[in-house]
């Protein structure tokens, strides 16, 4: 239970600088999503950087680890973590299943996406009647 708490202090922290600084970037930006953009690839970059180093050394507690990447990472951007898992699977040299998240990723969440506003649509839509 003492992890959750970690997780949630650093998904506190990362959800609002993700808002923040998509929102600074973003009202500058015109009508492309450079403000996700951004946050998507500096949650990747970040998420990246915290993994290898939290891994690969004694000095990062499993705390901090949670905190930082599950908390923050996952706070501020989940593509982070999709980015991460695809990059480590091609690591493992297991091109196929990582081209095959990339596309699945993309694809279902793009349709997820578009059935939940049609879902939407329709409850607005019966709220009117």
């Amino acid at each position: 239970m003492n992890l959750v708490w970690y997780v949630a202090v650093g998904s506190a922290v990362g959800g609002a600088a993700r808002f923040a600084l998509s929102s600074f970037i973003q009202q500058r930006a015109g009508t492309f999503p450079v403000g996700t953009l951004v946050i998507n690839i500096t949650g990747s970059l970040v998420l990246g950087f915290l993994m290898r180093y939290a891994l690969g050394s004694t000095s990062v507690s499993a705390e901090t680890r949670a905190l930082l990447t599950t908390g923050f990472c996952g706070g501020y951007t989940t593509f982070s973590t999709f980015s991460y898992e695809t990059i480590a699977l091609m690591e493992d040299g297991d091109y196929r299943r990582g081209a095959t998240y990339v596309l699945a990723s993309v694809v279902l969440s793009l349709v997820a996406t578009f059935l939940g506003i049609m879902a939407a649509n329709t409850v607005l839509e019966a709220r009117v009647r």
